[in-house]
C-alpha cells in the first residue's frame, strides 16, 4: 500500500533537500533506454504488479500497443511535462584533429582543451543522472524517446506527476477547489454591458466555446478530498495546474551537493544539462481540414481560430480561454492591453484637435508674419550666418499653429484626466480578474524559492525565518557593497546617455550650420527643420543601441543578489525603466524646456565654443512633435520588425530540427518534437517595455496630439502578432501565478503624474499660449501687434544697422516689465493646473473603490459558503 499523505511529503521534502550523493545506483534502462522504454517508480511498481486499485492502477505499463497521443506517455492517458537534452554523436576521425597531439610513441591523444570538454560532459551527464534518480524518489513518473541521426541524438524524458503526488503538492501550493457548482460566467467587458443595457448590437461579441467553468472556490485539502468532490482523478487538476505541480518539483530537486546549492532545472539548462524544459501544446494550431464541430477544438485551436487570426482584431480577447492555457500572468499582460480601447476616444479628440487645427491655421496665423516683407531684419542664426527677414518663416509659422493652439491646451488637460480616470478603472479590473482568477490572495500563501542564480552565487546559508530551511544568504555588508557598485554603474550609464545627448545637439547645429551655408534659399529656410529630422533619426539609432547594451549590463548586475524572482523582476525592470526613459526622454525634454535659452546678442551662451540652440521658426513644439514622431513610430515599427523576426527564428530552428528528424521518411513529428521545434518563450519584459509608449501619449501630448491615434494603430497590430506569437511560435511557458501586473502599475501611475506637471510647464513656458493671452488681455483681443511686441532691437554695440530678435527685452538687454508679469502668470498657472488636476484625481479616487462593491458581496458570499461548507463536512465526519 501508500504511504500516507502526511508520510509521502515529508520523505519527498527529504529528497528535495538531500544534496549528498546518493549510494544506490541506479541503471540507465531504470528510466528509459535506448530502445524508448518507460518507467513507474518504485514507489507505485508494487502496486502495479499486484494489480491492486489504489490511486496508481491507472499508471501500469500496458502490454497491449498504445497510439502514439502526442500529449501523453505511451499508455494514452498519462499527460506530460519535457525535458530535453542534445548529444553530439562521436565518428571515427580520418586524420589528426586540431584537438589532438601525436606522442613519441606515434599515439594520438586528446589536447588539455579537449580532455575538459569531454570532463565538462562527463559532469553534465552525472548531474542528469543524479537529478533524475531524485525525481524518481519524489514519485515523478518518466518514460524517455530519442531522436537521431549520424550527427546527433536528441533525447527526451516525458514526466508526469501521479495523482498522489499532485494531491500533496496541491495542498502545498495552495491551489483552488471548487466548493458548489459553476456560477454564471462573468461578463468582463463594460462596453459589453454598456451596449446590452441600451440594446444595441454588439460586433465586437462572440461566442468562443469550451469557456472555463467559473466556481466559488477555497484553498485545496487533501484532508477535504471526499467533501471537495474529487470524481475525475483525470480532469480534477487542469493541465496548467499539473505543470506548475511538476515544475515546482523540477525547480526544487537536487542534482549536486548542498555547498554548492545546485538545485533545480532552471540551473541545469543555464548549465547545458538540458537543451529545453518546457510542457507541450495542446495539440496543433491548426484547425482540421475536415469539418468539426467547434466544442471538439482543442484549447489550441480555439485561441488560433477565436484570438490570434488577423481576422479578429476587433473582437473582445477571450481571457478566461487565455488563462487557463497560459495562466494568470501572461492573461494579465492582455487584459492590460484592453487600454487599447481606452486610447480609442483620446484618439478621436486628439485627431479631431489636430483637425481643428488645419482648419482655422489660416485664419489664426499672425499676418504680420507674412505680409512683413522686409520689414522685420533678424539677427544671424550663426556667427558665420547671414541677416535674413521674418516674412521668409511664413510657412513655418502656420506649421507650428497645428501644435500651438487653444484646442491643444484643452487636450493636455483632458489627457491628463484620461490617464488617471484609466488608471483607476484598471486597479478595479484587476481586482476583479484576480478574484475570477483564485489569486486574489495567493501572495500571502505562497513562499517563493530562492532563484537558481542567487543559490550559485551566496557565500553562506542561513535559515529562512519563515520556513525554517537552510538557503543561501548573502550578508549585509556584501549586498551594500554590491549596491554600491550597481549604482555607480547605472549613473556612469546615465552619463553616458547625457554625452550621446551633447553630441545630438551638436550634430544638429553643424547640419544646420551647413545648411545655410549652401547658398540655397529653400535650404536655408528649412535649415533648423532638416537639422532637427536627421538628429532625430541619429537619436533613435543610439536610443535603440544603447538600450540593448543597458539591458544586457542591468541582467548582469541584478543577478547578482535578489533572492526571489519577484525581487529579481522588480530590480531588473526598476533598472531598465530607468535608463531607458532617461534615454528615450532627455532629447524631448531637451527640446520642450531647455532649447531657447541662448542669451541675447553680444551675449549669447555657448556650448563648447558653439552659441546654443534656438528654436526654430516655428517654435520649439513644432521641433518636439518632430522629435515624438520620429521617435514614437519609428520604435513602433522596428519593434513590429522585431516580432516577424522571431517567425525567422522559429523557422531556422524547425529547419535545424528537420535535419534530424527527416532522416526517417516515414515518421511522422511528434508533438514532444514539433513543440521542440519552436522557440523559447522569452517572457514578458519586453512586452511591458513598451509601456514607455504610455509616457509618450500623456507626457508631451501638448506638443503631439495625434500620438493616441499612432499608439492605438500599434497596439491593435500588437495584439495580434503577440497572440500569434504566443499560441504558433513560442513553446508553452510554464503558467505562473500573479494578482496584478506587478512594478508596472507604479511605473504608470509615476508616468500618469509626471505627465500632468510636464503638461502645465509645456504650456506655461514652450507654448504661446499664456504670452498671446495676456497680451490680449493687456493691449488688443485682436492680436493686432503682437509680433512686433515680441520682437526687441539687438544692442547698439551689436550691429550697424537695426536688427530683431524674440524676446521680451529692452534695447540694453535687459527684461522688461512684461516679462515679469508674465513670469508671474506662467508660475500661476503651473500651480493652478496641477492642483486643480490633482485635487480632482484625488477627489476620484476616493470616492471610486479600488475593490467593486459587487466584487465585496461576492467575495464575503465566497468565504461564508466556504465556512459553511467546511463546518457541515466536519459535522458529518464526527
Amino acid at each position: 500500500m501508500l504511504r500516507k499523505g502526511s508520510e509521502l511529503l515529508r520523505g519527498d521534502r527529504e529528497v528535495l533537500l538531500d544534496l549528498d550523493t546518493r549510494t544506490e545506483t541506479q541503471t540507465t534502462d531504470s528510466y528509459g533506454s535506448l530502445q524508448n522504454g518507460g518507467f513507474i517508480p518504485p514507489r507505485y511498481a508494487a502496486n502495479a504488479d499486484e494489480g491492486t486499485g489504489g490511486n496508481t492502477h491507472c499508471y501500469t505499463k500496458s502490454n497491449q500497443p498504445v497510439p502514439q497521443l502526442g500529449n501523453y506517455f505511451r499508455d494514452g492517458r498519462t499527460k506530460i511535462f519535457v525535458l530535453v537534452w542534445e548529444v553530439r554523436s562521436r565518428r571515427k576521425r580520418r586524420g589528426k584533429g586540431k584537438n589532438e597531439v601525436t606522442t613519441e610513441e606515434g599515439e594520438t591523444v586528446p589536447t588539455e582543451e579537449n580532455s575538459r570538454s569531454e570532463r565538462k560532459k562527463a559532469q553534465l551527464a552525472q548531474w542528469r543522472e543524479k537529478f533524475v534518480q531524485n525525481l524518481e524518489s519524489v514519485g515523478l513518473l518518466m518514460e524517455k524517446e530519442e531522436t537521431a541521426n549520424e550527427k546527433k541524438t536528441i533525447h527526451f524524458l516525458k514526466i508526469s506527476a501521479p495523482w498522489d503526488v499532485l494531491v500533496c503538492y496541491a495542498e502545498e501550493l495552495c491551489l483552488r477547489a471548487p466548493l458548489q457548482q459553476a456560477q454564471p460566467h462573468l461578463d468582463l467587458n463594460t462596453s459589453s454591458r454598456v451596449l446590452s443595457r441600451l440594446c444595441i448590437p454588439n460586433a465586437m461579441m462572440e461566442s468562443v466555446p469550451n469557456r472555463p467553468l467559473d466556481y466559488y472556490t477555497c484553498a485545496f485539502r487533501k484532508s477535504k478530498m471526499n467533501f471537495l468532490g474529487c470524481g475525475d482523478q483525470g480532469t480534477y487538476f487542469t493541465n496548467t495546474q499539473r505543470h506548475r505541480v511538476v515544475y515546482e518539483i523540477l525547480a526544487r530537486t537536487v542534482y549536486g551537493k548542498r555547498k554548492r546549492a545546485e538545485v533545480g532545472v532552471d540551473r541545469l539548462v543555464n548549465e547545458g544539462a538540458y537543451t529545453a524544459a518546457f510542457p507541450l501544446h495542446e495539440g496543433p494550431f491548426q484547425l482540421p481540414k475536415y469539418g468539426i464541430h467547434p466544442d471538439e477544438l482543442n484549447q489550441r485551436q480555439v485561441l488560433y481560430h477565436y484570438w490570434a487570426r488577423w481576422c479578429k482584431w476587433y473582437k473582445y480577447q477571450p481571457l478566461d480561454h487565455i488563462r487557463e492555457y497560459f495562466g494568470e500572468k501572461i492573461a494579465l499582460y492582455f487584459a492590460w492591453l484592453f487600454y487599447t480601447a481606452w486610447l480609442l476616444p483620446a484618439a478621436v479628440v486628439g485627431t479631431l484637435i489636430f483637425v481643428s487645427g488645419v482648419m482655422s491655421m489660416s485664419n489664426n496665423t499672425p499676418k504680420e508674419i507674412c505680409s512683413s516683407g522686409v520689414s522685420y531684419h533678424m539677427c544671424p542664426l550663426c556667427k558665420t550666418c547671414q541677416a535674413w527677414n521674418m516674412s521668409e518663416i511664413c510657412t513655418m509659422a502656420k506649421l507650428g499653429y497645428l501644435f500651438d493652439h487653444p484646442g491643444t491646451v484643452f487636450f493636455s488637460v483632458f489627457m491628463s484626466f484620461w490617464a488617471v480616470t484609466f488608471l483607476e478603472y484598471w486597479k478595479r479590473k484587476m481586482a476583479t480578474l484576480a478574484h475570477h482568477w483564485d489569486c486574489m490572495d495567493f501572495h500571502e500563501e505562497e513562499q517563493e524559492r530562492p532563484r537558481p542564480e542567487f543559490a550559485a552565487m551566496a557565500p553562506t546559508m542561513e535559515q529562512n525565518p519563515v520556513t525554517g530551511v537552510k538557503e543561501p544568504y548573502f550578508s549585509e555588508k556584501t549586498r551594500l557593497s554590491r549596491m554600491f557598485t550597481g549604482s555607480m554603474v547605472i549613473i556612469m550609464m546615465l552619463c553616458v546617455v547625457m554625452i550621446f545627448l551633447v553630441t545630438v545637439v551638436m550634430c544638429r547645429g553643424i547640419i544646420s550650420v551647413m545648411m545655410f551655408h549652401t547658398g540655397s534659399p529653400v535650404l536655408r529656410t528649412e535649415a533648423g527643420t532638416i537639422a532637427n529630422i536627421s538628429s532625430s533619426i541619429v537619436n533613435l539609432g543610439l536610443i535603440l543601441l544603447m538600450g540593448r547594451v543597458y539591458t544586457a549590463l542591468a541582467e548582469q548586475l541584478t543577478k547578482w543578489m535578489h533572492r526571489t524572482q519577484t525581487q529579481y523582476d522588480n530590480a531588473f525592470i526598476f533598472k531598465v525603466f530607468i535608463f531607458q526613459f532617461v534615454n528615450f526622454y532627455s532629447s524631448p525634454f531637451y527640446v520642450a524646456f531647455f532649447k531657447g535659452f541662448v542669451g541675447y546678442p553680444s551675449n549669447y551662451g555657448t556650448l563648447f565654443g558653439m552659441r546654443n540652440e534656438d528654436c526654430g521658426p516655428g517654435g520649439c513644439l513644432i521641433e518636439l512633435a518632430e522629435q515624438l514622431f520620429i521617435i514614437m513610430v519609428g520604435k513602433q515599427l522596428i519593434n513590429n520588425i522585431q516580432e516577424f523576426i522571431i517567425k525567422v527564428k522559429a523557422w531556422r530552428q524547425k529547419r535545424t530540427l528537420a535535419k534530424v528528424i527527416g532522416s526517417k521518411v516515414s515518421h511522422e513529428p511528434r508533438r514532444w518534437e514539433e513543440d521542440y521545434q519552436l522557440v523559447e518563450c522569452e517572457g514578458l519584459f519586453e512586452e511591458y517595455l513598451e509601456m514607455l509608449q504610455f509616457g509618450f501619449i500623456t507626457i508631451f501630448v501638448a506638443a503631439f496630439p495625434l500620438a493616441p491615434l499612432f499608439a492605438l494603430l500599434n497596439n491593435w497590430v500588437e495584439i495580434r502578432l503577440d497572440a500569434h506569437k504566443f499560441v504558433c511560435e513560442y513553446r508553452r511557458p510554464v503558467a505562473e501565478r500573479a494578482q496584478n501586473i506587478g512594478v508596472w502599475f507604479n511605473i504608470l501611475e509615476a508616468l500618469s503624474h509626471l505627465s500632468v506637471i510636464a503638461n502645465a510647464f509645456l504650456i506655461a513656458f514652450t507654448s504661446d499660449f499664456l504670452p498671446r493671452l495676456l497680451y490680449q488681455y493687456k493691449f488688443d483681443n485682436d492680436l493686432n501687434g503682437y509680433v512686433n511686441f515680441t520682437l526687441a532691437y539687438a544692442p547698439l554695440n551689436y550691429t550697424e544697422y537695426p536688427m530683431c530678435y524674440k524676446a521680451f527685452r529692452d534695447n540694453n538687454g535687459s527684461y522688461t516689465l512684461f516679462y515679469w508679469e508674465l513670469l508671474a502668470v506662467r508660475l500661476g498657472f503651473i500651480i493652478a493646473f496641477e492642483h486643480v488636476v490633482f485635487f480632482v484625481l484625488r477627489a476620484i479616487d476616493w470616492i471610486v473603490p479600488d475593490v467593486p462593491e459587487s466584487l465585496e458581496l461576492k467575495i464575503k458570499r465566497e468565504r461564508f459558503l466556504a465556512k459553511q461548507a467546511l463546518a457541515e463536512n466536519q459535522e458529518a465526519l464526527l
